[in-house]
């Protein structure tokens, strides 16, 4: 995969932590410190589940079949969908600041990178490659959520703001899906 493919994987899976993390941002009680530690989780989680789905679909191709590109692109295009869907929910959960949140929230922006990984990166047969773009992606999202800490001082209609970030990354997703599938 190319560094501008990565590049677009990595914001597509990045925006939903960049939707919550404006979400966090927005709420007066949220500290500095409390913010740079969701950031890191976020970004963390993001290159823990890229690198397990990855490492998932190099072992299933290897030592079980191979999956063909149509599936992997049919799946990251639901994946998008899904994340289109999300943004149609309505979301008021209140924030907890506890230690448990951190790893909740982390893993919940993330789950979609595990699924990225096993169905995109399943061809890699470096382990070091594999890591490479895990923390790539890993580093968008940390950088990104940063963003949106900062950003999240400025804005005023959070809603508006986490419902467009889960359509464009889902968009992107589907897009990609779409390109695996046909091209």
């Amino acid at each position: 995969m190319n560094i501008y493919s990565l590049f677009v994987v990595a914001i597509a899976l990045s925006l939903d932590a960049f939707g919550v993390a404006l979400s966090i941002g927005l709420d007066s009680c949220v500290k500095r410190k409390n913010k740079l530690l969701f950031a890191i989780s976020f970004g963390f989680f993001q290159f823990l589940c890229t690198f397990i789905g990855a490492y998932s679909g190099f072992l299933f191709n290897t030592y079980i079949t191979y999956v063909p590109q149509i599936i992997g692109g049919m799946i990251i295009a639901f994946v998008g969908a899904f994340m289109i869907k999300e943004g149609f929910d309505n979301k008021e959960e209140k924030l907890l600041l506890n230690f448990k949140m951190y790893f909740v929230l982390g893993i919940s922006v993330s789950i979609d990178a595990a699924v990225v990984g096993f169905t995109m990166f399943n061809k890699i047969s470096s382990n070091y490659v594999i890591l490479g773009d895990s923390v790539f992606i890993g580093i968008v999202t940390l950088i990104l959520s940063i963003i949106a800490f900062i950003i999240s001082r400025y804005l005023k209609r959070i809603q508006l703001v986490c419902k467009y970030a889960d359509y464009i990354g889902g968009i992107i997703l589907v897009i990609f899906g779409l390109k695996m599938m046909f091209f």
